[in-house]
């Protein structure tokens, strides 16, 4: 196989998105933490289902750059069971490589459910612990894009670290998820050392840090300590924050578009698309004006994957981008 552009690691998943229209949302009164409620032990009506597949953060990225031009390939387990051989074909037809996906015997695929209300959703999540091993591969890919993995993969991690060492030509790109998280800086620490490109939201990043999520320099700074070269902190409707060592810029929104339909892929269409763009020959600044684009885009569809563009398209908008639509220094 030729050298891939683009070999994205973790899990994959199905999830049937079910959109509520009986709830209630109880938030306190800045909105920062808000809970979703609905009556307990009665029959609640939902107003539609849909089953996404292949996805998870890991999956949404390799198929973010396959759609971009660059090739791609996912390492993830599957199943035995009836949601892994739909997932592989899913990834087939995005044109994303499965050389490196394993069906593993006697464990179940990974099936999330995600309640969806307003334009907002919430995540009912388990990771099937599967026997994670680093696969062999012939020829080292360009970039390799980390992201979520089960909470007891720790080992797993280390064993990337040793091949990412043993391969300096490939460069890292580290999303972590919710698990990944849990398991601290200390536990990961290699990998933010060796990380090119790290990525989370702000109030991800405050928890990481253990500071205040007000203070976005401070932030850039906290997460540029831990090692790695570009740093990027996403803030929902706010745009992001990003920083290549030497500058800290905020990126906005792309403008003008409708209100969002179903927030969900909005994180990983950014931070695939600011890999993907890197490893296309973009700038810093071109990657970050891309991102913003795809990001618009997914939130338009239901799920992670069905808005991701092409390069043709995402560079249509870019083209007609009003003049707003630029980056600016962080005062």
């Amino acid at each position: 196989m030729a050298q891939l552009d683009f070999l994205a690691v973790g899990d994959i998943v199905t999830e049937p998105f079910i959109k509520l229209k009986d709830a209630q949302l109880h938030c306190t009164i800045n909105t920062d933490t808000c809970e979703i409620c609905m009556r307990f032990g009665d029959k609640i009506p939902y107003e539609s289902a849909t089953v996404c597949v292949a996805v998870g953060n890991a999956a949404n990225a390799a198929v973010s750059a396959a759609r971009l031009g660059l090739s791609s390939a996912l390492r993830a387990y599957v199943g035995d069971d009836e949601y892994g051989p739909p997932c592989i074909a899913q990834l087939e037809k995005e044109g994303v490589s499965t050389e490196f996906m394993v069906t593993e015997p006697g464990k179940h695929s990974n099936y999330h459910y995600v309640l969806w209300y307003e334009n907002d959703r919430t995540i009912l999540v388990k990771h099937e612990d599967f026997t994670y091993t680093v696969p062999e591969i012939t020829e080292a890919p360009k970039w390799l894009y980390l992201s979520s993995l089960a909470d007891k993969s720790l080992p797993y991690h280390q064993a990337w670290l040793t091949w990412l060492n043993e391969h300096p030509e490939t460069k890292l790109v580290f999303q972590p998820g919710t698990f990944q998280m849990k398991l601290g800086v200390e536990a990961l620490k290699g990998l933010y050392e060796r990380s090119e490109v790290y990525v989370v939201n702000r109030d991800e990043a405050a928890r990481i840090l253990g500071t205040d999520r007000d203070d976005v320099k401070g932030l850039l700074d906290g997460l540029h300590a831990l090692g790695p070269k570009i740093v990027i902190v996403t803030d929902n409707t706010n745009g992001a924050y990003a920083s290549d060592g030497t500058q800290q810029v905020h990126v906005p929104m792309y403008p003008d578009q409708p209100a969002a339909f179903e927030r969900t892929g909005a994180g990983d269409a950014f931070a695939s698309t600011f890999a993907s763009a890197l490893a296309l020959g973009k700038t810093f600044e071109e990657a970050l004006l891309w991102s913003p684009i795809n990001s618009m885009s997914v939130v338009q569809q239901v799920g992670a994957q069905q808005g991701l563009l092409s390069r043709e398209a995402l560079e249509a908008f870019l083209a007609k981008a009003p003049p707003h639509y630029r980056i600016e220094p962080i005062s």
